[in-house]
């Protein structure tokens, strides 16, 4: 399948690229499956990547109409979405952290924003504002004195992060450049756009 097809919103019926949209099929039992690396058979139908798209799908009976049969649509499709979109983010970056390109630590990820070398710094959800809010004014620092624009996510709890790094009580973290590091940020961005979040 070419990813870099355009394909049309079965809710909004907008044509966009598909790195903007979900696939949805029909498994074997009739029931609608998300198919994020768009690889499962059978017909597919398309949905704006963003989980109020998704709640209008399911409340609208857009996939039998769309993939032209009788399916079971789950209600709690949106939020099981959710859930694959936050567990592939994660896991993403419990990658980048083992190959060295995660860092933790208020001083040390304050140190990373400040010299330039973090592209994306994480923010625990229910971390204290106080420290979002040094690290908001290092990360606009370092934008003023002609260093990249560094995003702060808030999309992950602490214990989510201890989880996913391996660590306890983390708050802060940033992302250094790498391979590794650039897929967890187009994780983060796809998670962010479903939940309709910016980052700071």
């Amino acid at each position: 399948m070419n990813d870099l097809a355009d394909r049309t919103c079965i809710v909004t019926r907008e044509v966009m690229g598909s790195s903007d949209l979900i696939r949805f099929v029909a498994g074997p039992d009739d029931t609608v499956v998300p198919d994020l690396k768009r690889n499962l058979p059978g017909r597919g139908v398309w949905v704006s990547a963003r989980k109020s798209c998704i709640e209008q799908a399911v409340s609208s009976s857009a996939f039998s109409r769309r993939l032209k049969s009788t399916v079971k649509v789950q209600q709690n499709l949106p939020e099981l979405v959710e859930i694959l979109l936050l567990e592939a983010a994660l896991g993403a970056l419990g990658f980048a952290r083992k190959a060295g390109q995660c860092i933790t630590g208020a001083g040390k990820v304050e140190n990373m924003v400040r010299s330039g070398e973090a592209i994306a710094v994480l923010h625990a959800n229910d971390g204290s504002e106080d420290g979002l809010r040094k690290m908001s004014q290092a990360a606009h620092a370092t934008e003023r004195g002609g260093g990249r624009r560094i995003r702060i996510w808030r999309i992950f709890s602490c214990t989510q992060l201890n989880m996913a790094l391996g660590a306890s009580n983390v708050i802060h973290a940033a992302l250094i450049e790498g391979g590794a590091a650039r897929n967890f940020v187009s994780r983060a961005i796809q998670l962010s756009k479903y939940r309709e979040m910016e980052p700071s």
